[in-house]
Parts: C-alpha cells; structure tokens; sequence
C-alpha cells in the first residue's frame, strides 16, 4: 500500500474535524474548521472551495459507510424481513452519527443531491423489497421502488425527532427497523418477533 500523500492526510483530517465541527456547531465557519484542524484557511479552501462542497464531501463519506452498514445487515439473513430489519439497524447505527450532518445538509445542499447520493443504496433496498412482495413476507400496495422511498424518508423523519428530543437515539435503530417492516406490510407478531430476535 502507498505511504498517504501530506494532502491526502490533510484532507482527511480536515474532514474528520469539520464532522466534529459542524456536528458540535451546525453554523461552524471555514475558519473555526481550519483552525481546529490545524491548518491555515487557504488549506481547507485547497481541498473543498466552498463549505457546500465540504458538507457534500462529508456525506459522501456518510453514504459510503451507509451502503457498507446496509450490505453486512443485508447479509444476515436469508429471508427478506429479517435481512429488511437487520439492514435497518445497521444504517441506523451510522445514520445516528451523522443525523446533525444530514439536517445541516438539508439546508445547505439541496435535497436532491442527498437523493442522489442514496440512489445505490435505495437501488439495494428496491431489490429485497421486490423479492419480499413477490413471496409474500412483505404486503403492499406500493411497488418496490416506491415503498423504498416511504423507507428512506421515514429514517430522515426518525432522525428529526431524535435531534427534537422525541425519541432516545438508542431507541431508534430499533423503531426503524419496526417501522419499515409494519409499512411493508408484515404482521405485528412477526415483527415483534424479528425485532427481539435483533442482536
């Protein structure tokens, strides 16, 4: 493996700072950023020109560990409902910290860039849903793709009220995975089931 480059490891450590940053201070500026990194402000404008682009750096990086997290619950299980679940509580424990970045996010990147930046993942979730509808462990009346969305809007909807104090946030991974399989149309009993059975 190559040595990392200084701009490299200046850029990763810029980014792993603004994350600490901004979740700490939401309206932190490029100078706070830099200064806690360690740098001088034209570093931190070398590697990302506006703070929109370091916001959306960050939630590349938060996307790419989703689709990790979302990949290993998906391959816990065999059966859709159960791989549905576990998938759940996998990205829940990566969206929790980034659930300050993904509100900020929706005010300073447009939210169809974070729609964009999800589509592979929704692309997998699309996948279970349809295998699930077609042998019956999931009921609705949506298509695949579209319950995918009512999915991934009902995640944003729990870190809202996470961040509004309505929910525990170690609560929440498991109200996720609850609340997508009820809205896929799995009976009570077997998601209390599933549920339990979580590790």
């Amino acid at each position: 493996m190559e040595p990392m480059s200084r701009a490299d490891a200046n850029r990763r450590r810029i980014l792993e700072v603004a994350l600490t940053e901004l979740l700490r201070d939401p309206d932190a500026s490029m100078d706070q950023i830099a200064r806690a990194a360690g740098v001088v402000r034209r570093t931190v404008y070398g590697h990302f020109p506006s703070r929109e682009a370091l916001v959306g750096a960050l939630l590349d990086g938060a996307v790419e560990a989703v689709a990790a997290a979302h990949a290993s619950g998906r391959a816990q299980s065999d059966d859709p409902a159960e791989s549905l679940a576990h998938s759940m509580l996998a990205v829940w424990a990566i969206a929790d910290g980034y659930r300050l970045l993904v509100g900020l996010a929706q005010r300073s990147v447009a939210m169809e860039g974070i729609r964009q930046r999800l589509a592979p993942v929704r692309e997998e979730c699309v996948d279970v849903l349809r295998v699930g509808l077609a042998d019956g462990s999931f009921a609705s009346p949506l298509p695949p793709a579209a319950l995918a969305y009512v999915h991934e809007q009902q995640l944003f909807g729990l870190m809202e009220a996470v961040n509004d104090g309505l929910i525990a946030p170690g609560d929440a991974g498991r109200a996720a995975a609850s609340t997508a399989l009820l809205s896929a149309g799995v009976p009570v009993d077997r998601t209390r089931r599933i549920i339990a059975a979580l590790p």
